[in-house]
């Protein structure tokens, strides 16, 4: 009670009314200030700034223009082998010779490109229908290579014509020789089946890899051109590999997309 009274009588006292009232210490100024500083620095950053990201997807060099698969015409045991796998056949080239009951039978090109799988071999017995091997198609042998990825559909439309790509080519070591370059020439209206993947790249196998976990967009990708380099193209190196790249080799890219404002992320 004693301490009550006494707390009354200071509150009713007028000598301190006169004293200033502290509102805030010189720490918490400065809290202040640094708080708004940084809001201000955030929101000039989030209109002002740009931030660039990056799509990772699975591919192939080709030399764009999709491959056939060549297939027996005939039943019987393969007796020869008449075309090396990785050369170059013209139309109509023969490619194995089959003996049948009714005689021996060649087996020849459709069109002219690169043979890139040979699956029949001496000795074995093929059936009517059965795939022998593969070809690429090539018009003429300066043709350019190209890279095909395979995005996945719902990341299709996020990918702009004109984007640079990083190649990361399987057989060549990135630490030594760095990535190849190039950029987004035309990105695929509608979604790939597993079919129409083999059917191109003439490799069921291939087809089944690239539509693992869906049917994907394909994306085309021009390699930039560096004729003063051994394998013809650019590299994030000053030279690249010592030696040619062949087509049919896998790759997997990195789509640069386009840069965003922060802000963007927050608008509808």
């Amino acid at each position: 009670m004693q301490f009550r009274q006494q707390a009354l009588s200071k509150l009713q006292s007028p000598e301190e009314i006169d004293l200033p009232v502290r509102f805030a210490r010189p720490q918490g100024w400065l809290v202040l200030t640094v708080t708004v500083l940084f809001v201000i620095a955030g929101s000039v950053w989030a209109v002002t700034g740009t931030v660039s990201s990056t799509l990772n997807a699975p591919g192939i060099l080709t030399h764009g223009q999709g491959s056939y698969v060549l297939q027996s015409p005939v039943a019987g045991q393969v007796t020869a082998v008449l075309a090396e796998e990785g050369k170059r056949v013209a139309a109509h080239t023969p490619v194995l010779r089959v003996r049948t009951a009714q005689g021996t039978t060649v087996v020849r090109t459709l069109a002219a490109g690169r043979l890139t799988t040979m699956v029949a071999t001496i000795g074995s017995v093929v059936t009517t229908g059965a795939d022998v091997a593969s070809v690429e198609r090539i018009a003429r042998t300066d043709d350019p290579l190209t890279a095909t990825l395979y995005v996945p559909a719902d990341s299709g439309a996020t990918v702009p014509v004109g984007a640079s790509v990083d190649l990361t080519v399987q057989s060549v070591p990135t630490q030594q020789y760095g990535v190849l370059r190039g950029r987004v020439k035309a990105v695929g209206r509608t979604a790939q089946s597993r079919q129409r993947i083999s059917t191109f790249l003439g490799s069921s196998q291939l087809g089944e890899e690239f539509s693992r976990h869906g049917q994907p967009v394909a994306v085309l990708v021009q390699l930039d051109a560096a004729p003063h380099s051994k394998s013809g193209y650019a590299w994030s190196t000053s030279d690249g590999p010592p030696y040619a790249v062949d087509s049919m080799t896998p790759a997997s890219g990195a789509v640069h997309l386009a840069a965003q404002h922060p802000i963007d992320w927050l608008l509808p």
